[in-house]
């Protein structure tokens, strides 16, 4: 039995109480399905900018009435101390997802990407210390290691910052380091590389490249990459993720705790690989599905060339593996995107 399948039965056996914040979005509504599942109580935290009620609505309809019942949300904003204390209070576990998650939308915004990332994450971390919450899990992001050359990436070792992103993620970082040192509150930081899967905004002009382009894909109309094709992501399938929060929440190594963790597949693929198994996914699954025309443009401002995750820690200190691979992952994607998209 893997460590992750320990998790799971431990949990069945001794529900706990749960916060996710940003509970509406892509990854906290993937974390609040796989937490209800598992016959947790959960309580969910947005401001409903970027996440929607039709995620929640979703999972309602994926899990039992009896799990849902298990859920109470509260329509808040985490730049509020006030919200986040309300939210904290009985919680055993925080997952801290609500973010500005978008590297353009911070050159765009710097100071409201500030407000949400750095000031909403400080709230989270005095509320969940004033409450007794016993760990926050919280996510950072691949984007810290910079302009650091080194490949593949180690925690240990970081660049500069390339966006205010990037920057707002360092500092989550610092700050549950300087909690741990000067409070004893205990976090631990999972440094996501290329999320994607069931529930990913494909629309607006800081989209995701992957549900771009499925839907782009999917409507036949123009691909656009951004570069020359060979710039190379670690993408990873939202479930390894949801794993890893679980992981992260529920360690009893001591070694672990106060840490941060590198979360994807192992694994680069250039954008150019990206598209061809894009179009071969979807030709699997579409037979009159036919290719559109790709397009290069500009490299985005910001943006790193090659990102590519070492899990070698993950694995050894939390028991992490990876569940699926990018082509699992994109085919598990896709039939979700052709339901919803209204194929």
């Amino acid at each position: 039995m893997s460590a992750y399948d320990e998790i799971k039965a431990g949990l069945k056996r001794e529900p706990r109480s749960w916060l996710v914040t940003g509970a509406a979005g892509f990854i906290g509504s993937n974390l609040l399905e796989a937490l209800l599942k598992l016959g947790q109580r959960v309580t969910g935290l947005d401001n409903l900018s970027t996440g929607k009620n039709s995620n929640l609505e979703e999972v309602k309809s994926l899990v039992l009435p009896k799990q849902w019942e298990n859920f109470r949300f509260i329509q808040g904003d985490i730049v509020d101390l006030e919200a986040c204390r309300a939210a904290c209070r009985g919680t055993d576990f925080v997952l801290h997802e609500a973010a500005l998650g978008s590297v353009p939308l911070s050159m765009a915004e710097p100071l409201r990407c500030h407000e949400s990332n750095v000031t909403g994450f400080l709230n989270m971390l005095q509320a969940a210390r004033e409450a007794g919450v016993k760990r926050l899990v919280y996510a950072s992001s691949s984007a810290v290691y910079g302009d650091d050359p080194g490949m593949p990436k180690v925690e240990d070792k970081i660049g500069q910052p390339l966006s205010p992103y990037a920057a707002t993620k360092a500092m989550n970082e610092l700050y549950s380091s300087a909690f741990a040192r000067a409070f004893g509150f205990d976090s631990i930081g999972l440094r996501y590389f290329n999320v994607f899967g069931p529930r990913q905004d494909p629309q607006g002009a800081y989209a995701a490249v992957i549900p771009q382009w499925i839907a782009a894909l999917i409507r036949r109309s123009e691909v656009y990459v951004n570069g020359d094709g060979e710039t190379s992501r670690d993408f990873c399938f939202i479930e390894n993720v949801v794993q890893a929060n679980l992981l992260a929440a529920m360690t009893s190594s001591s070694e672990a705790v106060n840490q941060v963790y590198n979360i994807g597949l192992g694994r680069k693929t250039t954008l150019n690989e990206l598209y061809q198994m894009l179009n071969s996914v979807l030709r699997d699954q579409l037979a009159s599905a036919s290719e559109p025309k790709l397009t290069y443009r500009d490299f985005r401002p910001g943006d790193i060339r090659h990102s590519l995750a070492d899990i070698g820690k993950a694995r050894r200190l939390l028991g992490y593996w990876r569940t699926q691979s990018v082509e699992q992952g994109l085919e598990l994607a896709m039939n979700w995107y052709l339901k919803h998209l209204g194929c």
